[in-house]
């Protein structure tokens, strides 16, 4: 598989990440993912000190215990863990450099190679934040670090204050918002976006109409479920011979030049040959200008 170089890092990631948020607790079942995402060519894995309380790193770091060289690992700090399994917001530097360690010790590793922070807003002490980070570079516990972040006020203090070399955010034919502003000023930055959510939920997946039929009964975004339905079927009728609506939901968010990855899950390995199997395809630019003649251009309107 192809890898494409994530900012202006020595990081080189698959086109698809493997989101591992939706692994599940089953150790054995992961690692038959994650063994087989790095057979199909995936070598980027993404996680959370978060998700599902430390035991997603965990797995992760077992799975991955004697492949480490074979993996592009991130995993992401912010979300400051309670006993009671309940969280609060803390992006300041002396959780971050307390946090990693424990993410270090779950993970089973001695760096991370990309440390996201997971979240963030204009009241954080982003100054302080950024400290921390780059003191974990200076100590070599992580490579790089970036942000996970869908607020353009946000986002923008981090491009002007720091050495980030990448931002997850969610973008997707349905979620067109960083298109207008974020997507073009990141790509001038040499900030490689790195998205979340490009299946919106199921209903970009082959099964899109099924899903959006059984779960979308409050809409998705500006869509309401009668316009959902819409828009899906008329995306379908964009396809060709052997192409998926899977295939068509990467390689949109694939084709602006400010995408470097698509982190997608997989809870099973069948669901994950699928989303590789997407890579596969290709689109031809008619084809694209159709999704953006049909999907809504919706922008951000809040976080300014």
């Amino acid at each position: 598989m192809k890898k494409v170089q994530l900012g202006q890092s020595e990081l080189n990631v698959s086109p698809i990440a493997l989101g591992c948020m939706s692994l599940g607790t089953d150790l054995k079942k992961a690692s038959n993912i994650i063994d087989e995402a790095l057979e199909l060519g995936i070598n980027y894995l993404d996680t959370a000190d978060l998700y599902d309380q430390g035991r997603n790193e965990e797995i992760v770091g077992k799975a991955i215990k004697h492949k480490r060289d074979q993996v592009i690992l991130a995993t992401k700090v912010g979300n400051h863990l309670k006993e009671d399994g309940s969280w609060f917001w803390d992006p300041s530097k002396s959780y971050i450099k307390e946090q990693v360690k424990e993410s270090l010790t779950r993970l089973q590793v001695d760096y991370i190679d990309l440390y996201q922070l997971h979240g963030g807003t204009i009241e954080d002490p982003i100054d302080e934040t950024i400290e921390a980070f780059e003191e974990l570079v200076t100590e070599g516990v992580i490579r790089y670090y970036g942000i996970s972040s869908i607020r353009p006020n946000v986002i923008r203090q981090y491009i002007e204050k720091s050495n980030i070399v990448s931002v997850m955010m969610q973008y997707s034919i349905l979620d067109r918002r960083p298109e207008e502003e974020m997507l073009q000023l990141l790509d001038q930055h040499n900030i490689s976006v790195v998205t979340r959510g490009s299946l919106a939920k199921g209903l970009l997946s082959n099964k899109g109409l099924e899903v959006t039929e059984n779960k979308a009964q409050k809409g998705y975004l500006e869509y309401d479920k009668e316009t959902l339905l819409k828009t899906v079927k008329q995306l379908k009728e964009v396809l060709q011979e052997n192409q998926t609506l899977t295939g068509l939901a990467m390689q949109y968010v694939l084709s602006n030049s400010a995408v470097s990855s698509v982190v997608a899950g997989a809870s099973s390995i069948d669901q994950l040959k699928e989303n590789v199997g997407a890579l596969n395809q290709s689109f031809g630019s008619e084809q694209l200008a159709q999704v953006e003649n049909i999907a809504l251009a919706n922008k951000y309107e809040q976080h300014r």
